[in-house]
């Protein structure tokens, strides 16, 4: 991919924000309540500012300077919020800001420039906006259920991992003993086979979850790094932008100020609000171990793939077959009613539907295995 000139990149990035100007501006003019208004508007000044930036940008670089005309797709956005009102396009304003978090992260000039905080606000300002419009009054559903008790999150969280940890185990195993069993394999083949499958899923189950979770880690601490650079250096700045955030989620200017001035007063305070609002992070999910996760993964991975195999260390033939399908059986129908108890569904039928689910991989393998079995014996 050949990289763009600089002022090929100038250029689109004015375009992009005299876009996203023109439609504020729109917004503002259209939208029925003062106070979203007014925090339309104010986000049309600030790309105004935006537009201003790369317009020096390429005067610096001795380059023709004029202002590009909005293009259609905001032209059309325009005139639809004129006609169909400011929710009908709020949506997509909101998927357009969200694409958009990371566009000048890796622009020198932006990020000198203090761009790709200003965007990422935006998103978060127009994200709320958007939930508020959606008629959560400014909260998303998660976070309603939240604080009317209903969700358990941290509970269900770790439920859901351990339920679909071992699941995957377990599912996975069975197939592959039940493909090994299909070809008519000795009892110390399929043995060694579930054996192998166990070691080898947990352990890339759990490589998988350390690297989910450092991963995750790091790019979370380099953005809170970013943020609170930010901070230092234009504390003003962040205020504004956490005031309009408040307005946003549906407080008035005097108290989303007042809110604001409170939470900036402490330093370490104004960071971890801003890292929560700005940047949707939770300080406190970065505490997690990620060898912790990992081993986790490997001891539930492991205790779903041993119940295909356990059979096997006593029994041969179809008796063990017979008893790897019931133990796994019994084990599917535990998972099911454990995934029932976060999805809210009956435990007779959670434990029917992963019970049937598993058997028909189990099937599918074991015809598959006896098909190659007999093919390659013949």
């Amino acid at each position: 991919m050949v990289n763009p000139t600089p002022e090929s990149r100038y250029r689109s990035n004015l375009q992009g924000e005299v876009d996203s100007s023109a439609l504020y501006r729109a917004l503002a003019e259209v939208e029925g309540d003062s106070r979203l208004a007014k925090i339309f508007a104010r986000l049309a000044a600030i790309e105004d500012a935006h537009v201003a930036f790369w317009q020096a940008k390429l005067a610096k670089a001795g380059l023709p300077v004029s202002i590009p005309k909005p293009s259609p797709r905001t032209r059309l956005l325009t005139w639809l919020a004129r006609r169909m009102g400011v929710s009908f396009v709020l949506p997509t304003v909101n998927a357009l800001e969200q694409a958009d978090i990371g566009s000048y992260d890796n622009q020198p000039e932006a990020v000198a420039g203090r761009l790709p905080a200003a965007e990422r606000s935006h998103a978060r300002i127009v994200q709320a906006i958007a939930q508020q419009s959606s008629g959560s009054a400014g909260l998303s559903g998660s976070a309603l259920a939240n604080l009317e008790g209903r969700h358990r999150a941290m509970g269900g969280n770790a439920l859901r991992a351990a339920v679909l940890g071992a699941n995957d185990g377990l599912v996975s195993n069975l197939s592959l003993v039940m493909a090994i069993a299909g070809a008519m394999a000795d009892r110390h083949v399929i043995l060694l086979t579930g054996a192998a499958g166990l070691v080898a899923g947990a352990c890339s189950m759990a490589m998988g979850e350390w690297l989910s979770v450092n991963s995750s880690r790091e790019l979370y601490q380099r953005q809170i790094a970013t943020e609170a650079e930010e901070l230092s250096q234009s504390p003003d700045e962040e205020r504004e932008e956490l005031i309009l955030i408040y307005q946003a989620k549906g407080l008035g200017e005097a108290e989303a100020r007042e809110l604001a001035g409170r939470m900036m007063a402490n330093t370490q305070t104004a960071l971890d609000t801003l890292v929560r609002e700005e940047l949707g992070i939770d300080p406190e999910s970065l505490g997690g171990s990620a060898w912790s996760a990992a081993i986790t993964s490997f001891g539930l991975f492991g205790l779903g793939a041993i119940f295909p195999i356990l059979p096997y260390c006593f029994l041969d033939g179809v008796p063990a077959l017979l008893g790897s399908l019931g133990a796994s059986g019994a084990a599917l129908c535990g998972i099911g009613a454990g995934t029932a108890l976060f999805t809210g569904r009956s435990f007779l039928f959670s434990a029917t539907r992963q019970l049937l689910i598993g058997f028909a991989a189990a099937g599918l393998t074991f015809g598959i295995g006896r098909l190659v079995g007999v093919s390659l014996g013949g």
